[in-house]
């Protein structure tokens, strides 16, 4: 009966006469975004609690472990006859619609296929929307994916919506979005008064590729003294990957001034920082012409470059979907099929297999890891990944970050995993604190570097440190406030982070801005005021550190020199004009500044807790390792015997005496022997009797044998090659 009446609602929906009237559009009310709490959420069941109310929002991510308990949607218990799922606005709302979408899983495909929905004012007598015949059936999803939206013809005035379920493939889960505007509360206009009202100068919406680029003009023309436009390179569809830098002198790299780059849209449906950054050149470009003196310190002290959009062609692929119908994997990758992020070619395995072997730092460097040679022949490195690969080459960059979403949160490399096995001489000890697990994910070397990195933008963004909500998905480690470590997080190989920490100067992060990838344009503003502290707060730290330059005698600069910092083994080498910037965390640090036939120098610099880089420059004498060098080549570089003497005589004559001892008897060279030891042993007796008198070396007083030079000879086996220093 119930299968009759089902049939008999679907064909009067399927004939339904089409209202041809405008609905009214809302935006989403936060199902995604978590503006809707958890406690907000009810349904008649849940077939277990890895599948609870909580795990309905649209676009949640479950996990591949079935022990884990992360569903990818609400679950009705199948022994159930009635299913329904309620959320509750906790205001009078005008509700406009629903998105549906099926549930997350590798394996299963679950998802509502019909349902009915109902209203309330007290949860207690509910109104199904009728369209005067019976119930009014809505038509769900046709795969387990793609969000289905489906629009009211007429609001609806309440505080509390049902979705009702009647039919479903496989098993009964669904994961969702309301859309509705909430009536605003006479009472609370005092309350309004304080919420962000978007300033004049200031576009808040998304914007499709051309009109992204469009912008970026109008804002060079406004400012074309502190504005410059190049571009990466191209798209696999051909589009400009286009760039601005913001500087007091955005033409050319200023001897000293360090160089900083914010980037976005590596994948193309995480549109918030795209949106981001082209806030913040409208930004900067207004303040800096009104004076605003921070505004100016960080123009005219910083040469910024600004990327909005990486992935171009993901990023016109999720905008003509739109925020509310993109899904999670909409326009992500590129035309080809990449994942920009962790498309770089992996350097942590070449690094960690030398460090297992004991070769770095002597015979393999811990910085500006090569890259592999079959590189330039790889098909599986998008043409995206290589413009932004030569980019990052071309420009001695200190400090960046790209900006991603899906979750809300500061993540610090490294972003590869292999856990550290403890030595066999620690085995033992390590067994004694079972407190303590054994196996732990490499660290950076400048792990507290970067933790303090990632607590700059994470502590002055406006939410991020709030995680009494938990996470997005659930699946943040216990104790992260705002930050993790991407290891013990979402390891992934090749990422870009590890790529430019160990191929070039520039120490990059990952800024996940927050849990709905693609937002409604409404909600942008706000986006804007959670992030424009941080933002800037994080440019900042580019002064972090120390700074100079690296010139010879003649006050030449070296480009290329290494500078090592005692304690941290990570290296930083100096620009083509001879500058260099070590970013480090307030301390004492023995500074050494290395360049090849240059004689080294170590210098004591002190970074203070005030803002702004400490000078430390180094002025390099020439060495003579070159000549020495080309003296190994010619003997094979094999090791060198020296001898010190005081003429020529002395060494003809120590060479004649060896050959004379060398053609000595057996016998006799075992009666000199003798005769050796018991002079020494006579002069340990004279030494005990005369206390007074002054003595000499022992081995002055020892006889000479015939043919026998007083000259010493040191034999100094330098079982190394230059090479290796």
């Amino acid at each position: 009966e119930r299968a009759e009446k089902l049939k008999e609602a679907e064909e009067r929906a399927r004939n339904r006469p089409r209202v041809y009237k405008e609905p009214k559009k809302c935006p989403p009310l936060g199902m995604e975004s978590h503006k809707i709490e958890s406690d907000q959420l009810t349904a008649s069941s849940m077939s277990q609690y890895a599948f609870s109310p909580q795990r309905a929002r649209l676009n949640m991510q479950g996990s591949e472990d079935e022990d884990n308990m992360r569903g990818g949607a609400w679950c009705a218990n199948s022994e159930d006859r009635i299913h329904w799922f309620e959320v509750d606005a906790r205001r009078e709302t005008e509700f406009t619609g629903v998105v549906t979408q099926g549930r997350d899983a590798l394996n299963e495909s679950d998802f509502v296929t019909s349902y009915f929905l109902a209203f309330s004012n007290d949860s207690r007598e509910w109104t199904t929307i009728h369209d005067g015949y019976a119930d009014w059936l809505f038509f769900g999803n046709n795969d387990k994916d793609t969000p289905v939206m489906n629009r009211l013809a007429e609001p609806v005035l309440a505080r509390y919506i049902r979705i009702i379920p009647q039919s479903w493939n496989g098993s009964l889960c669904m994961r969702l979005e309301v859309l509705g505007c909430p009536v605003p509360d006479p009472g609370g206009a005092l309350y309004r008064q304080n919420e962000v009202t978007p300033v004049d100068y200031l576009e808040f919406k998304h914007h499709s590729y051309s009109e992204m680029v469009e912008l970026m003009k109008s804002v060079h023309e406004e400012c074309p003294n502190i504005t410059n436009i190049y571009s990466l390179g191209r798209s696999s569809k051909g589009r400009e990957i286009m760039a601005m830098i913001i500087s007091g002198n955005p033409t050319e790299h200023e001897i000293g001034e360090p160089e900083f780059r914010f980037t976005a849209g590596l994948h193309g449906n995480e549109a918030v920082g795209r949106e981001l950054i082209l806030l913040l050149m409208q930004y900067l470009c207004k303040e800096y012409k009104d004076r605003n003196p921070r505004a100016q310190r960080l123009v005219e002290g910083i040469r910024i470059h600004l990327v909005p959009s990486l992935n171009p062609d993901g990023h016109e692929t999720a905008f003509e979907v739109g925020s509310e119908m993109s899904s999670w994997t909409m326009g992500h990758f590129t035309e080809d099929g990449f994942d920009i992020f962790q498309n770089f070619p992996d350097l942590n395995s070449i690094l960690w297999d030398a460090e297992d072997k004991g070769m770095v730092p002597k015979l393999t460097p811990n910085h500006h890891v090569p890259i592999p040679e079959n590189f330039e022949f790889n098909t599986s490195i998008a043409m995206e990944t290589r413009a932004i690969i030569s980019w990052m080459k071309a420009y001695p960059f200190v400090l960046g970050a790209n900006f991603q979403g899906g979750e809300a949160i500061v993540a610090y490399p490294y972003d590869s995993l292999r856990l550290n096995k403890p030595a066999k001489s620690e085995q033992s000890r390590s067994r004694k604190k079972r407190h303590e697990p054994e196996d732990e994910p490499r660290l950076t070397p400048d792990e507290s570097l970067f933790r303090w990195l990632a607590v700059s933008y994470a502590s002055t963004h406006l939410t991020m440190t709030h995680n009494y909500r938990g996470s997005c998905h659930g699946d943040i480690p216990a104790g992260a406030v705002g930050m993790v470590n991407r290891a013990k997080w979402k390891p992934v190989t090749g990422s870009m982070n590890d790529f430019s920490y160990l191929h070039t100067n520039c120490y990059e992060l990952s800024i996940f801005l927050g849990c709905d990838k693609f937002p409604h344009q409404s909600e942008l503003a706000q986006e804007w005021e959670k992030n424009r502290e941080a933002m800037l707060t994080f440019m900042e730290q580019v002064h972090r550190g120390i700074r100079g330059i690296v010139k010879d005698q003649q006050g030449n600069p070296i480009a290329n020199a290494t500078i090592s910092v005692e304690g941290i083994n990570h290296d930083v080498t100096t620009a083509p004009t001879g500058d260099y910037w070590r970013l480090l965390n307030p301390g004492e640090y023995r500074v050494t500044a290395k360049a090849e036939g240059f004689s080294s120098e170590t210098k004591l610099c002190v970074v203070g807790y005030e803002s702004g880089a400490t000078s430390c420059s180094f002025n390099l004498a020439k060495s003579n390792w070159d000549r020495i060098k080309q003296i190994m080549a010619l003997h094979g570089n094999k090791p060198i015997r020296l001898s010190y003497s005081n003429s020529r005589t002395q060494t003809s004559s120590r060479s004649s005496g060896s050959q004379k001892h060398s053609n000595a008897s057996p016998q006799r060279m075992r009666m000199l022997r003798i005769a050796r030891i018991r002079r020494l042993r006579q002069q340990r007796l004279m030494r005990l009797r005369l206390t007074a008198a002054p003595t000499t070396s022992w081995y002055d007083s020892w006889g000479l044998g015939e043919a026998e030079s007083v000259t010493p000879v040191l034999d100094y086996n330098y079982e190394y090659k230059i090479d290796d220093y």
